[in-house]
C-alpha cells in the first residue's frame, strides 16, 4: 500500500487527478451529471499527454470500467 500512496502523492498524478475532478465539475455545472447518479465522465481520447477536458461524454460506471486497459497487478 505504500507504493500506491507514494504514487498518488506524486506531482504528476496530482495534476492528472485535478484534471479529472475539473472535468467532472464542469459536467455538473453543465447539468450532464449530478452527485450520486452513478454516471462517470469518460474521456474519449484516453491520451495521457493531452488535456483531459477536451472530449468527454457521460457513461455508466460499467461502460467506463469495461473500456479501461486490463491490469495484471504486477507493477515491478
Amino acid at each position: 500500500m505504500e507504493k500506491e500512496a507514494e504514487w498518488a502523492a506524486s506531482p504528476e498524478q496530482k495534476k492528472r487527478r485535478a484534471a479529472r475532478n475539473k472535468a467532472r465539475r464542469k459536467a455538473i455545472r453543465e447539468g450532464r451529471v449530478s452527485k450520486g447518479d452513478s454516471k462517470e465522465v469518460d474521456h474519449v481520447a484516453m491520451n495521457r499527454k493531452g488535456p483531459l477536458g477536451a472530449k468527454t461524454r457521460v457513461v455508466s460506471k460499467k461502460t467506463n470500467r469495461r473500456k479501461q486497459p486490463k491490469r495484471d497487478g504486477s507493477n515491478d
